[in-house]
C-alpha cells in the first residue's frame, strides 16, 4: 500500500494531507488541532452503533425460528433501516463539511502563485472528502453487514448478500453526496459570487433540515402488500432510500420483478448526480477560482435602507442583531451551532412523528417532558459554545475602542441575546408540539417550568463570560466542543430523566408544584443577582491569554560541593 501511495505525484500527496486536515473545520471544532483525534471520535461513535446493530441481529436468532413471511419482513426492515441511517450520516457529513470540496479564498491566495494545476487541487480535495465518506461507510457497516448477512442469508448465500450490501451502501452514499455537490456547483456557476455566498447559508440549513425530516417523517412502506398498493406509489417514487433498497435486493437476487423500476431509478439517479457533480466541480475549478478571493466569508448586508427591530436599548439591539447575523452569515458558526441543533431538531421531529401517529389528545407524560428539557439545555449550551468563537480578530479593535457603556450593560445585552436566540425559540417550539396534549393546565404548567429552567440555564452560561459574543479570540484546544457536547448529553440526560417523574407528580399536586416553582424562581433570582453583582466590577476582554507557566530545569536539587567551586562562588551556586 505504501508503494502504491508513493507512485502518486508528490504535489497530490502533499495537498491531500492538507485538505484532509481541513475537511473538518478545526478552527471551529478545536480538539487540540488533532484531526486524528476527531476522526477517531467520529469513527468510534459509528462503530459503536454498528456493534449494537450486530448484537441485535444476533439476538434475533435466539427465539423460535420465524416464519418465512416474518423473516422476509424483518429482512426488509433491517435493510431499509440501514440504508436510511447510512444516508442520514452522509447527509450530516455533507452539512458539516459544507464547501470543503470547492476552492476557497485560502486555496486561491496560496496555491495560485505556485506551479500547481487546478486538476491536482480538484483531485486532492475529492480524495480528502472521499476518505471521510469511506471512513463513515466502513465504520457504520463493518459489524452489522456481517451479522445481517449471517442472520438473513446464511451460508453460502452470504457470499452474495455481503457484496450487495456494501455496493448498495456505497451507491447510496455517493448519490446523496453527489447531489449536494451538484447543487452547490450549479449555484456557484449560475449565480454571482456575492449572491452564491449568501444563498449558501440557506442551502446548508435547508439541507440539514431536509435530511433529518426525511429520516424521522418518511412513511414506512415495508410490507410486501403495501408495495403493490397504488396509494404508496408516490412514496416509493420520490424516496431515494427505497430506490437503493430495491437496488440492494436486485444485486442480492431477491427483488420482486414488479419493483425493478425502483432499482432502475436508483441506477439512473446515481449516474445523473455523479455526472453532474463531476461536471460542476470541474467547471468551478476552471472558471470560478479567481472570483473566490473577491468576497469574504462573512457577507456584508445588501445596500439600501433597512429598518431593524428593537430588542431593548440601542446597545442590546446592536448586540442581538450582530449575534444573529453572525450565526446566519458565517459558515464556521453555522456548522458549530448546527452540531447542537441537530439533536434539538431530531428530538422535535421525533415528538412530531409521535403526535402525528397518535389519536385523540394524549396526556402530558415523561416521554414529552424529558425531550423538551434536553432541547432547551442543548440550545443554550450550543449558543454559549458558539459565542466563544471569534468572527474577525482584526476587527475586534472597533469594539474595544467603542466601549462607551459599563461592562454590565454589555453582559445584560449578552443575556438578552441568549434568551432571544436560544430560550425563546425552543420554548415556542415546545409550545407548538404540545398543542395536542391535555389537560391544558398541565401543559401550561410544564411550559412555565420550561421557561424558568431556560432562564436558569442562560444565567448559568453567563457565569465568568465577560465578553461580547463572537469578539474574543480563543486558544486552540480550549473549546473542545465534542467532549463538552457528549459529556453534557450524558450528564443532563440523567438529570432530565430523574426530574421528569417528579414533575409529573407535582402537576397533580398543587402544593408540590408551587414549592417547586418557588425553588426555581429563587434560584433564578439568585443567579441574576450574582451575575449582576459580578458584572459591575467585570472588565470585558477580547483575547484569551495562555496561563503563564514557569519552566524549571531542576538544577536546585543538584548542589555542587564546595570543593568543586571557587571560594567566591559558593553562595551563588547554592542559590
Amino acid at each position: 500500500m505504501r508503494k502504491l501511495i508513493e507512485v502518486l505525484p508528490l504535489q497530490f500527496r502533499v495537498l491531500y494531507r492538507q485538505f484532509l486536515l481541513r475537511v473538518i473545520d478545526l478552527e471551529a471544532l478545536s480538539i487540540q488541532a488533532d484531526v486524528v483525534g476527531y476522526l477517531g471520535q467520529f469513527a468510534g461513535i459509528l462503530i459503536f452503533y454498528s456493534l449494537i446493530q450486530a448484537v441485535g441481529a444476533l439476538f434475533s436468532t435466539l427465539g423460535p425460528p420465524p416464519t418465512p413471511q416474518a423473516l422476509h419482513i424483518m429482512a426488509w426492515h433491517a435493510e431499509h433501516s440501514s440504508i436510511e441511517i447510512m444516508m442520514l450520516v452522509v447527509g450530516l457529513i455533507s452539512v458539516i463539511t459544507w464547501d470543503a470540496t470547492f476552492p476557497d479564498r485560502r486555496d486561491v491566495m496560496v496555491l495560485s502563485p505556485l506551479p500547481v494545476a487546478s486538476r491536482t487541487i480538484l483531485f486532492a480535495k475529492i480524495a480528502a472528502s472521499a476518505s471521510i465518506l469511506a471512513l463513515a461507510i466502513l465504520a457504520l457497516n463493518f459489524a452489522s453487514s456481517f451479522a445481517w448477512s449471517l442472520v438473513l442469508a446464511g451460508m453460502p448465500d452470504a457470499l452474495r448478500f455481503l457484496p450487495a450490501w456494501w455496493l448498495a451502501m456505497i451507491a447510496a452514499s455517493a448519490f446523496l453526496y453527489g447531489s449536494i455537490l451538484t447543487l452547490q456547483g450549479l449555484a456557484a456557476l449560475l449565480l454571482p459570487r456575492r449572491l452564491f455566498l449568501r444563498l449558501s447559508a440557506t442551502l446548508q440549513l435547508a439541507a440539514f433540515a431536509l435530511f433529518l425530516s426525511a429520516y424521522f417523517l418518511e412513511p414506512s412502506v415495508l410490507d410486501p402488500n403495501l408495495f403493490s398498493d397504488p396509494n404508496n406509489h408516490w412514496i416509493l417514487a420520490s424516496s431515494p432510500t427505497y430506490w437503493f433498497f430495491a437496488l440492494f435486493n436486485q444485486l442480492n437476487g431477491t427483488l420482486p420483478p414488479q419493483l425493478a423500476w425502483l432499482a432502475q431509478r436508483a441506477t439512473i439517479g446515481l449516474a445523473v448526480v455523479v455526472t453532474g457533480a463531476a461536471a460542476s466541480l470541474l467547471l468551478c475549478y476552471l472558471h470560478t477560482m479567481k472570483k473566490t478571493v473577491e468576497q469574504p466569508d462573512l457577507i456584508p448586508g445588501a445596500g439600501g435602507s433597512h429598518r431593524s427591530p428593537r430588542f431593548g436599548s440601542a446597545l442590546q439591539t446592536a448586540i442581538v442583531l450582530f449575534s444573529f447575523r453572525s450565526l446566519t452569515r458565517s459558515r464556521q458558526h453555522r456548522v458549530v451551532f448546527a452540531f447542537y441543533l441537530s439533536v434539538v431538531f431530531a428530538i422535535a421531529l421525533s415528538l412530531l412523528a409521535s403526535e402525528l401517529s397518535s389519536t385523540g389528545h394524549p396526556p402530558l407524560r415523561e416521554d414529552f417532558i424529558i425531550p423538551t428539557l434536553v432541547m432547551m439545555s442543548l440550545a443554550v449550551v450550543g449558543l454559549r459554545a458558539v459565542f466563544a468563537l471569534p468572527i474577525s480578530l482584526t476587527a475586534n479593535w472597533v469594539l474595544r475602542t467603542t466601549q462607551l457603556s459599563p461592562s454590565e450593560k454589555y453582559i445584560a445585552a449578552t443575556r438578552r441575546t441568549m434568551l432571544l436566540l436560544a430560550v425563546v425559540p425552543v420554548w415556542l417550539l415546545s409550545a407548538l408540539l404540545s398543542l395536542s396534549l391535555r389537560p391544558w393546565h398541565h401543559v401550561l404548567a410544564h411550559l412555565a417550568v420550561l421557561a424558568l429552567l431556560g432562564y436558569i440555564f442562560a444565567e448559568l452560561s453567563l457565569i465568568n463570560f465577560y465578553k461580547v459574543p463572537f469578539t474574543c479570540s480563543y486558544l486552540p484546544g480550549k473549546t473542545n466542543i465534542q467532549v463538552a457536547f457528549f459529556g453534557f448529553i450524558f450528564v443532563f440526560l440523567i438529570l432530565a430523566i430523574s426530574f421528569a417523574p417528579f414533575e409529573v407528580r407535582s402537576l397533580n399536586d398543587p402544593a408540590l408544584f408551587a414549592s417547586t416553582m418557588g425553588a426555581f424562581l429563587t434560584l433564578a433570582i439568585a443567579l441574576w443577582l450574582f451575575n449582576r453583582h459580578r458584572a459591575r466590577s467585570a472588565v470585558l476582554y477580547f483575547e484569551e491569554l495562555p496561563e503563564v507557566l514557569i519552566q524549571t530545569l531542576g538544577l536546585g536539587a543538584i548542589r555542587p560541593s564546595d570543593a568543586d567551586l571557587p571560594s567566591g562562588r559558593i553562595s551563588a551556586a547554592g542559590e
